[in-house]
């Protein structure tokens, strides 16, 4: 069913960059999924979606340290991500969807012709599939992955490119994110940020303390902030 559209003023931004895990999307229960399937695969009992959760936001990295403990020097890492990489790739959209709140906003950019893209780090192999199958693909032309510049968040260069894909000025334009390294890569390309709390946001540190332009428990907050 199609959300109302509703009568709103002129934009405080000109455009908006997302992050996608944890704030377009809630990934985090295929993400988990593909975890466990390391643990079931080695006769052990999978872990509680509440517990991996948190680690969504930290990919391969925290969910294989939740699941089996196992840190990222461990020599035995990197074939244990692949696998979980691999588990991922074959099911990566069964349980992912939009947070609620997020396509009635999308559907206010739209409407008011207001560009928008994601940039995520989120590797291409797994970025294209997921953003078509869920059909982000066909409303912004703008996607940019974790590899698809050089370096990713938080160094700015990926949100500098959907800029530039978007042809839009980063100084009037607002990214948001639900990590700490978003809202790091979104200052030092030029933008005001929006940290959402509502998305795994890790556990480094609480949201209030990465001097987020915004703070938002919701994406309707998001739609407020934009068109206040």
């Amino acid at each position: 069913m199609t959300t109302p559209l509703k009568s709103v003023r002129a934009p405080t931004y000109e455009s908006v960059l997302f992050d996608l895990d944890g704030t377009l999307a809630d990934t985090a229960p295929d993400l988990a999924a593909a975890a466990n399937q390391l643990l079931i695969s080695r006769g052990l009992s999978p872990k509680p979606l509440e517990l991996l959760r948190p680690m969504a936001s930290m990919g391969a990295r925290g969910l294989i340290k939740v699941a089996l403990g196992i840190e990222a020097d461990d020599p035995s890492f990197l074939s244990i991500r692949d696998e979980f990489l691999n588990n991922y790739e074959q099911a990566i959209h069964v349980h992912t969807e939009l947070f609620q709140g997020i396509e009635a906003l999308l559907d206010q950019l739209d409407h008011h012709r207001i560009p928008w893209g994601i940039v995520t780090n989120k590797q291409e192999r797994f970025t294209h599939p997921l953003v078509k199958s869920m059909r982000l693909d066909q409303r912004t032309p703008a996607i940019v992955s974790g590899d698809t510049t050089a370096y990713p968040k938080p160094h700015p260069a990926p949100i500098l490119l959907c800029a530039q894909m978007l042809k839009i000025d980063p100084s009037k334009s607002i990214y948001v994110g639900d990590d700490l390294r978003d809202i790091q890569a979104g200052h030092a390309a030029g933008m005001h940020t929006i940290a959402a709390a509502y998305g795994y946001c890790g556990e480094e540190s609480p949201a209030h303390s990465w001097g987020a332009t915004y703070l938002v428990q919701n994406p309707s907050e998001i739609e407020d902030i934009l068109f206040k």
